[in-house]
Order: C-alpha cells, then structure tokens, then sequence
C-alpha cells in the first residue's frame, strides 16, 4: 500500500487544515449539500506557501480544484463507497495512529529522549547471566528467583570468573556460543529495565539483580566506547543470482577480482561503479550510498568492512555478504547528530519500547483529575462475587447467569456510561497473564484500578474530536482523502487496467507516443590502455569472441579490459557519444580516460512498441486520460449551485 501512502499524503497537502478561521456563509451546494467559506478559507491559506505552480494561487483556478475535488467525494458518498469494510478499517487504523500523538505526556516523553540521547552517545558492551521464570510471576513469589541471582554474583565477587559462571548457571539459550557477552549496545538495543541498569553500572563491575520481563539478570559492563556515528561509502556490487547459480557465483567473483585490479591499477572507483555495479540505484551516482550507522543495515558484514575504513578515499578489497559482493570506498564519517536533530527519531521508538508504559500510566494519573469517574458500589461489589478462585488456574469462565451483571458500573463525566460486562470481560481477559495476587478481593481491586485507567484514556481517544479541532479539521479531511482513493482505484486506475478494449483503442489512437528508437546489439569493450584497445578490436575484426580476447589480453593479475554486451537504443550512454555506429566492429574512440570498441552484430530500425512492451506508460496514460474527463461529467451528474456574491467576499478578504 506504499501508493496509497504517497497519495494521501499529497492529498494531504493540498487539504490539511489546522485552525478555524472566519465565521462561515455557504460557499456553494452540491445536490443541497452546502459546502462552507471557512473550510475553503482554511485550506487556501495552508496551501498557500505550498504550491509552487503560481496558477494554482489563483482563487478562480483554485475554487474550481477545490469543487472538483468536492464532487469526487460526492460521487463516492452517493456510491455508499464510505460503508465498506475496507474504507472503514483504514480509516480507524489512521485515526488510531494520528491519535497517537495526543495520547502523551509532553514532560515525560521529552525526559525520555534526553535520557535516550545521552545513552545514545556512549555504546556499551555488556555480559548477563539470566535466572529466568515466567513473566507474571510477582510480589514475594519473585523472591527465590532474585536470591539465586544474588548468590551467583556473590560467587563472581569472590573470585570465580564470570563466563564460567554464566556457561554453568545462565539460562539465556546463547550463552552456550557467547558465554553471556552480548556485544556493544546503545539505547533501544535492550529491554528497557536491563539498559537502565547496564549504563548505570560502572565498565568492569556487576549490577544487583535486575528484573525484566525474561527473569532476573547479573550484567557486567566489560567496555564502553563513544558511539562511532555514521559514515558515507561507495559501493560496486555484483548480485548474488537469485537460483545460487553455480557458474554465475564463479564468474561474480571473478569479475569483482577484475573490477579491483582495474582500482588498483588507478582507474577510477566511481566510472567502474557506473559501468559494471549492479546496485541499479546507485550505479549511476559512482556507487554512492545514503549514510548509515551501527546496526542500520542488514549486512553486519557490510557495516563492519564500511567502519573499518579510516581516511576519506580507503578502498576495501572485495568481500561477500548475503547480497553479493561489494567493494567499498569511504567517503566521508560523520559524528553522532545534535538532540534536536534526532528528537523526531527517538520518539518515535520510544512509542515501540517499553519506555511507553511510563508515558501511558502518567496520562492515566492525568486525566483522573480531568473527568470524574463514578463507580457503581453495588455492581461493583456484584461483579467482586462472580470471580472465583478458578482464575489463578486459568480456567475461569464468566457466569452463565448474568442477571447481577448486567447494569453500569461506572459513569465517566457524568455522560458516558460503561456497562459491568466490560469490566467482566476484561477481567476473564487478564486471566492469561497467570494472575497471582490474593485474596480475590485485591485482585480485583488492582484489575478495577488498571481497567479504570483504559476507560479514561478510552474516553480521552473518543472525545479527541471535541477536545482538539486541528484533529477534527484532519480526520474530517483524511476520511474525503480515502473516498478520492477508493473512487479513484474503482473508476480510474482499476478500470484503466482492466479496460482491455479501451487501451486497445487509446493505444491504436496514440501509436506514435509508444514507439522504440533504433537499437542496436552490441558488444562493448573498455580499457584505458589505448594498445590493448586497439589490439580488442583487432581481434573482433578477426571474428574472435569476448571470452578469448580477455584471455588474451588480461594477463598476469592485471585486468586491462572490461566488456559488456546487450540489446541497447541508440541514445545509451556509449553509443550516444559516438560520431557514427556501423554494423561490425566500429572505430576505437576516447571518452575521458576510456578507450572503448563496439561491435555491431544486428540493428533494429525504429518500430512501434507492442502493448506488452509499453504496458506501463500507456496504462499510466490512460489513467491519465480518463481523469481528465472525469470532472466534466461529475459537473452534469450532479446540481451543482455557486454561491457568487459570497465568493466575491471571499476573494476581497483573502486579497
């Protein structure tokens, strides 16, 4: 659904609002639904500043946008488009996201990233021994697990060593291959308690038992180092053959040989990237790469070989990760980002981490004090009978009678009223965490207090609409935004694919727009040696293949010559800088410090593309057809009344 992001994204863009304005009059009806001068007021001014084209400034030509768009979701309301399942879970699931932002304690989160960022500039190295029971056990029945731990790191300072200890007595499953060293971490690495407690504990020394959800832990920090940044590299790569292709793997690792002497011998790293790496992406810009960090790719191999270079310009030799192999060249090495500049960052994974729980339980405390909450004794004590001792087994049931069950247990702002079998349900929910609390009556007091909690912050998320108008403005308008889509797959792009008769014909109409320029098969031979080029062609002249003019001419380790062969248009890159291409062995020429051959076996005269062939722009332009037509009709569809004398209004005001 990446497309779908891009869409509304832009469509967001156009329409995002984000504080009422100006007292509104109808601006104009479509089909006696009225549509209002704030909401057009609003939008023109965000957009403003947004559009480059200055034509859409223009509030006659953005007036007519803004009604197209308008109907558009007309025509999707008047389709019933806003009651499929589909739309309505997108939606939800946006709102649930977009609802993420106010669900947050702004003091707390900012505490949370500073504390984060600070961690973040130093990577620690750390062993654990792990004493581990399940996650719902609580209270004193933690206590055995924690006087375990105590005692091994008692028997650690009295002189055993520590990865003895761990290999015995740890019950992490790795501990078998890494003796408890986890490697070099920062912030986000590690469950949250056991980071809390890592870089709390001075570098050669044991923290006390520490709790997370696997058990209790003993870490020792053996080594702590700054945080080595990013760095940019370059990169030639040859691709691993999808099937493993045996011949494919040898001749790869042959030609990365090859590409390298070619480096060493002084040619340069980037035209060798441009001609031979198969890293489509970053071919043509010398092989250059977006900077990374530790930990940011998923080639370890990669990342290791990239932080090992030392000055700008280092080239690695030729290594295999699971992608292929590669050739290396840095770039440039850049130190840990400023906190402003990684603050976006770092909330965002606080919000994935447990570091959330923190932000959760605090708005809770919050809006206890903002709405009131009232609790039904009677059904509360009702609800208290029907829990039986069954829970702490897991094998609760919820009563079969329910008439005691039945009425509101609380009331939340004297407005919202919740029922007992909510409450009921959760509490036969939680029975999976292995409850263990006792007696009965406290337990379901400590349920009660943490169902409370989700009420009220359920309460907050429903009401956000009435608490937060910028999140009104933006739901309202995101909810249009994904009626367009669905309008728009429905009667434009899904009918433009399936469409067969109508592409046919718009393609037999538009033949001339879909056609291929001469194309020549070629083979293409390189070298910045002149001699060895000259000697290549003499060898295709004498009708030798590629194979043997390599063999040939690169000798003794030393690659002289690189070859490629293919169908190409005559614009490609080699060919357009030649003064004439022939059938045969054409004449050596000079690019920059290349010397290159081409051999011409065939020509292809320019000719129409067959559908097949052009499938993708001729659908996109078909797409693009079919829209254009679109809102003509939309305007016959539907009565459409303008409202000209508060238009004039409107203009006056925004002038």
């Amino acid at each position: 659904m990446k497309f779908k992001t891009i869409f509304l994204g832009v469509l967001l863009v156009v329409v995002s609002q984000l504080s009422a304005q100006n007292a509104k009059e109808v601006l104009f009806k479509i089909d006696d639904k009225p549509y209002y001068t704030d909401e057009f007021i609003r939008i023109y001014k965000k957009n403003l500043d947004l559009v480059k084209d200055d034509s859409q400034k223009d509030l006659n030509h953005y007036f007519d946008l803004f009604l197209g768009y308008k109907l558009k979701v007309a025509k999707a309301y008047k389709l019933g488009l806003q009651h499929g399942t589909k739309y309505q879970n997108e939606l939800n699931s946006y709102r649930n996201q977009l609802a993420k932002a106010y669900l947050n304690d702004s003091k707390v989160t900012s505490k949370l990233i500073e504390e984060a960022y600070t961690r973040n500039l130093t990577e620690l190295r750390a062993s654990h021994i792990l004493i581990s029971f399940d996650e719902s056990v609580k209270g004193a029945d933690t206590i055995p697990f924690y006087n375990r731990a105590l005692a091994l790191k008692n028997r650690i300072e009295k002189g055993e060593k520590f990865e003895d200890v761990a290999v015995v007595e740890s019950q992490d499953p790795s501990v078998k291959d890494n003796k408890g060293d986890l490697g070099f971490f920062t912030a986000f690495r590690m469950v949250y308690p056991f980071e809390c407690a890592a870089y709390k504990t001075p570098v050669g020394q044991l923290s006390n038992p520490v709790r997370t959800r696997f058990g209790y832990h003993i870490i020792k920090v053996t080594d702590s180092r700054p945080n080595k940044g990013e760095v940019a590299v370059a990169h030639i790569m040859l691709a691993k053959p999808a099937d493993n292709n045996v011949a494919l793997l040898e001749k790869n690792q042959k030609t990365i040989a090859e590409i390298y002497a070619k480096i060493q011998q002084g040619e340069s790293f980037e035209a060798l990237a441009a001609q031979f790496s198969e890293d489509k992406s970053t071919a043509s810009k010398g092989g250059v790469l977006q900077r990374f960090g530790a930990g940011q790719l998923s080639a370890e191999e990669f990342e290791n070989v990239a932080f090992s270079l030392k000055n700008k310009g280092d080239i690695s030799q030729p290594f295999e990760t699971q992608f292929g192999w590669h050739i290396v060249k840095l770039i440039d090495t850049y130190p840990i980002q400023s906190l402003d500049q990684m603050k976006v960052e770092l909330e965002s994974k606080i919000k994935r981490d447990e570091r959330s729980l923190i932000i959760t339980n605090t708005l809770a405390q919050k809006l206890k004090s903002k709405y009131s909450f009232e609790t039904n004794t009677k059904e509360y004590k009702n609800a208290e009978k029907a829990v039986t001792e069954e829970i702490y087994s897991q094998t609760y049931e919820l009563p079969k009678d329910k008439e005691n069950l039945r009425g509101d247990i609380a009331t939340i702002n004297k407005t919202k009223k919740i029922g007992t079998p909510s409450f009921m349900n959760y509490i036969n929910s939680q029975q999976k965490n292995k409850l263990t609390t006792k007696p009965l009556n406290k337990l379901v007091a400590e349920l009660y207090d943490k169902w409370k909690d989700e009420q009220l912050i359920a309460y907050y998320n429903e009401n956000l609409e009435n608490e937060f108008p910028d999140f009104k403005y933006i739901m309202d308008e995101y909810r249009d935004g994904l009626l367009l889509f669905e309008l728009m797959e429905q009667e434009i792009w899904n009918k433009s694919k399936s469409d067969t008769l109508g592409l046919q014909a718009f393609y037999e109409s538009n033949k001339g727009n879909y056609q291929w320029k001469k194309r020549y098969d070629v083979a293409i031979l390189s070298s910045t040696d002149e001699q060895a080029i000259q000697k290549a062609s003499s060898y295709l002249q004498k009708g030798k293949d590629i194979d043997f003019i390599k063999q040939k001419l690169n000798k003794d380790n030393k690659v002289v010559l690189m070859s490629k062969s293919g169908l190409y248009e005559e614009d490609y890159d080699v060919l357009k800088k030649m003064t004439s291409v022939q059938s045969g062995v054409n004449p050596v020429f000079k690019d920059g410090n290349y010397y290159f051959v081409v051999q011409v076996k065939n020509i292809k005269l320019p000719e129409n593309k067959t559908i097949s062939e052009c499938k993708s722009k001729l659908v996109n332009d078909y797409q693009q057809f079919l829209e254009s037509h679109w809102v003509d009709n939309l305007k016959k569809e539907f009565t459409i009344t303008i409202e000209n004398g508060t238009f004039e209004k409107v203009k006056a005001q925004l002038k």
